[in-house]
């Protein structure tokens, strides 16, 4: 069911991405629902979503109370009042993470965005870039994914923050022996 895109998370995707829209609301899909977006399929149950601090005060003023709850003591997680999924989003100028000031700053919305089936979801450097700088196992796990998923070499790199590059070749290096392991065993 998720990955025909019919479970409560799409909805709540898609019922929102409508919502921004309409409100001329510049966003990115990040998160789980970019990396399936970007090709690589796994769950999750909620939706990230990267604003613009503005972007944020203009969705709080047209639709918390009325379609969305803020999460108590969460300044940018909200829940879906129709399903119950939670929405989070990252904001331009906070940090992958722990949120802790690094070289890696969440950029604008509106200049790495791509249409992918008529969604604006974050490119494919920015997402890796992001995921890589966030320093979290699964999110390891995506980049050495969409690596596989888009064929992806040392050349990619090169297009990534140098902070993020040692990182990077790290993953392509688990990539290789993920497939050197299924092909003697496979």
């Amino acid at each position: 069911m998720f990955f025909a895109g019919k479970d409560e998370v799409h909805k709540s995707l898609r019922r929102l991405i409508k919502r921004l829209e309409h409100a001329g609301i510049p966003y990115a899909v990040v998160g789980a629902m970019a990396v399936n977006a970007h090709g690589h399929h796994r769950t999750t149950s909620d939706v990230d979503v990267l604003l613009t601090p503005d972007g944020l005060a203009e969705f709080k003023k047209r639709f918390v109370k009325k379609n969305y709850l803020q999460k108590e003591g969460r300044t940018r997680r909200f829940v879906d009042r129709t399903n119950n999924i939670e929405v989070d989003f990252l904001l331009t100028g906070l940090y992958p993470g722990r949120g802790k000031p690094g070289p890696i700053a969440f950029p604008d919305p509106a200049q790495v965005a791509q249409e992918i089936e008529k969604v604006q979801v974050v490119n494919l450097v920015t997402l890796i870039q992001m995921k890589l700088a966030a320093r979290r196992y699964y999110d390891f796990g995506d980049v050495v994914s969409l690596i596989g998923v888009h064929n992806l070499d040392e050349s990619f790199a090169d297009r990534l923050h140098e902070s993020v590059r040692s990182d990077y070749i790290e993953c392509l290096e688990e990539k290789r022996r993920e497939d050197e392991y299924e092909a003697r065993n496979g």
